[in-house]
């Protein structure tokens, strides 16, 4: 999802610190500057609703525990992010609690990429994700229909035809490419 600088004063004002304290809705904070998430299209808010759909369903139904969150905050070593899914394990729920921004990334995410996303920063973002915390990415191309999961140790790449598994994270959860992008 392509993040835009927001054009306000508050931008040059709003520190990570800021941000942290008071995320406001559909903002990232990235590079320095406080950046609005752009609108998203119908298939993207579906796949959103998809991901959140058969995770949820998957820790519920194994008794996994955690939580499945969609644009829930987060911060990696150097920004504030908003994945577009995320699951918190039980271990990280007993830790930190649900504090308004979760102190580091989350250790399965899942961003849904837009046309007009550059790979080079999904690819970018992912290797901070990991940095951060996270154990499994999923980069999820609705128009290519590839699911792109990224670990510490591997890329795996599902496509159309194939089924899509965890590697790392919510171990045994696995999906249809075509029935998760519909």
């Amino acid at each position: 999802m392509v993040i835009t600088p927001i054009k306000e004063d508050i931008s040059t004002d709003y520190s990570l610190e800021n941000w942290l304290q008071n995320s406001p809705e559909g903002t990232e904070w990235v590079n320095g500057e406080l950046r609005e998430k752009e609108e998203v299209t119908l298939k993207h808010s579906r796949i959103q609703g998809n991901l959140y759909f058969y995770w949820r369903n998957f820790k519920n139904t194994n008794g996994q525990g955690g939580e499945v969150y969609t644009e829930a905050p987060c911060r990696t070593n150097q920004q504030g992010r908003r994945p577009d899914v995320a699951y918190l394990t039980p271990e990280l729920m007993q830790q930190f609690g649900e504090p308004a921004v979760l102190p580091q990334s989350f250790p399965l995410i899942a961003e849904i990429i837009s046309p007009t996303d550059l790979a080079e920063d999904m690819i970018a973002k992912s290797q901070e994700y990991l940095h951060s915390g996270s154990e499994e990415i999923w980069l999820v191309f609705p128009e290519n229909r590839w699911i792109i999961v990224v670990t510490k140790n591997q890329r795996l790449i599902f496509v159309s035809g194939e089924v899509v598994k965890t590697q790392a994270v919510l171990q045994g959860f696995n999906v249809a490419v075509d029935e998760l992008l519909g």
